[in-house]
């Protein structure tokens, strides 16, 4: 399974990400007690499925190779950027919280900015 979510919380402030020590894909994958792989919370929704593919990269992480794979090759058809492997499981916990970083920059700048990674191949 790939969790695409975030939990965010909307405050006068801007939005937050989620306070919980684990990622919401880390509790989808205990609920479902089944491999879970996190990813494309980079990617801003509006920017998927119109005609043009974004050029932004695509973040992937997941403790199971298998479902990891998957989801990185599904990265990789719906973006023109790279689908970067982001590491375990845990690493959703900062996936997710960049996704409250992205709705804070693009509601700002009213853009529909992405992530893209400097320094690899």
């Amino acid at each position: 399974m790939l969790c695409v979510a975030s939990e965010l919380h909307f405050t006068q402030r801007g939005v937050l990400p989620c306070t919980d020590v684990l990622s919401l894909a880390e509790r989808v994958q205990n609920a479902l007690r089944a491999p879970v792989a996190a990813g494309l919370h980079s990617l801003a929704a509006r920017s998927l499925g119109g005609e043009e593919v974004p050029e932004e990269d695509a973040l992937v992480c997941g403790d199971d190779d298998t479902a990891k794979e998957l989801a990185l090759e599904l990265a990789g058809r719906i973006t023109r950027g790279r689908a970067v492997d982001a590491g375990p499981l845990a690493s959703a916990r900062a996936l997710e919280g960049l996704t409250a970083v992205l709705v804070n920059v693009n509601k700002r700048y009213k853009a529909h900015a992405g992530i893209t990674l400097s320094g690899l191949p």
